[in-house]
């Protein structure tokens, strides 16, 4: 069905973004950790291909 987001889409989605919330509040509560970052924009970059590739 067009416009209907894929389980698996869905799931990458709510863990990019539950990604940003934990790698923001460690970098409030800790410092920032520019692995975290970086790990937090790969997960993002897959998360945006497969989003593009299922369109």
């Amino acid at each position: 069905m067009p416009g209907s987001m894929n389980g698996s889409i869905r799931t990458m989605g709510v863990l990019t973004v539950g990604g940003l919330v934990l790698v923001t509040a460690y970098t409030v509560a800790l410092g920032s950790n520019g692995w975290l970052w970086f790990g937090w924009v790969v997960l993002g970059l897959l998360t945006l291909t497969l989003i593009v590739t299922q369109s």
